[in-house]
């Protein structure tokens, strides 16, 4: 009797192992679920990625600096059974134009109403947002001008309070007030190769799970000519983010929409009471924070998935 009692638990246990790895076996593939894009905005050609059924919620996914949609390619397999995504590049970035400074204007209004134009092209009557550092800035432009098509916020290492910005930021902001002096002490950091790999792996402990293609891919655009003019001239526009913090506030505090945050506390640039500050103006919003860095999808993109999914399924879409 034990020894088949033995057995049977056995084979129960091996049972449930094999469905489980069926189970994630099943995970649809990128090259599966994905499929990429260029629309004319204004002249620009705008690379996004799409993913999901058109017919389901939309989540608008909004990369950082210096990345592009791309940091959203595992992430988006994840999603897609459930809700369509787009993931945009902005100009300058990633596989989008970017037309010369001269030519173009690199600030945060420009780079929203860019984005904001893409989603009408492609009929986003409503939508998620998923706000990632300089897609704070961009998603945060959208809520305030169309405060009737944001369902839900998601917030993963974006800042909108003043103390999310760490002593970094010291520097930065010497920047803001005298361009002339301090850009080459602040611009070179921002594209070159150090600089994206200190961005990725931040403070994390374990710098095995991090893929160098990532930050040497970043590296080698930022290289490209004419990105450090682009680059240095939207980062001067980034004193405008600051000053609409408190704008930003009152809006959340007005609309208290559902709001996850999401924080790899591994950052080097925005620190942790920055997450914690989103309780203030919306009491009873997630904040969780991963074991990851700024690029929180590089170390926990299964946690967050799951963060996720969980979260909208308690908002109604």
């Amino acid at each position: 009797m034990k020894n088949h009692l033995r057995s049977t638990l056995m084979a129960t246990a091996v049972a449930l192992t094999w469905s489980a790895g069926a189970i994630r076996a099943q995970t649809p593939s990128t090259s599966s679920t994905t499929t990429f894009h260029r629309a004319s905005v204004d002249g620009v050609n705008v690379f996004y990625r799409e993913a999901g059924p058109k017919d389901a919620p939309t989540i608008l996914l909004l990369h950082g600096y210096p990345s592009s949609s791309r940091q959203f390619a595992t992430l988006i397999p994840l999603l897609a059974d459930r809700y369509h995504l787009v993931a945009p590049d902005y100009p300058g970035f990633g596989e989008s134009d970017a037309p010369p400074a001269e030519h173009f204007r690199y600030t945060f209004d420009n780079l929203a109403r860019i984005v904001d134009r893409l989603t009408e092209q492609l009929g986003l009557k409503s939508y998620v947002l998923y706000n990632n550092d300089y897609g704070g800035p961009i998603g945060m432009r959208l809520t305030l001008a169309h405060p009737e098509r944001v369902k839900a916020i998601i917030v993963q290492n974006a800042v909108s309070h003043e103390e999310g910005l760490g002593p970094a930021w010291d520097i930065r902001k010497a920047f803001w007030k005298d361009r002339a002096t301090y850009e080459d002490k602040v611009i070179p950091g921002f594209i070159s190769l150090d600089g994206a790999k200190t961005r990725h792996l931040g403070s994390s402990p374990r710098p095995e799970r991090y893929d160098p293609a990532e930050w040497e891919a970043e590296a080698a655009h930022l290289a490209r000519p004419g990105q450090r003019q682009i680059q240095s001239d939207l980062f001067f526009d980034y004193r405008t983010n600051v000053a609409s913090y408190p704008a930003w506030q009152d809006w959340l505090k007005r609309y208290h929409p559902p709001l996850l945050v999401i924080w790899g506390k591994y950052d080097p640039s925005f620190a942790l009471p920055g997450a914690e500050a989103y309780r203030r103006d919306v009491p009873d919003a997630e904040v969780h924070l991963l074991e990851a860095g700024h690029f929180a999808l590089e170390e926990g993109v299964d946690e967050a998935a799951r963060l996720i999914r969980d979260f909208l399924a308690k908002v109604k879409l």
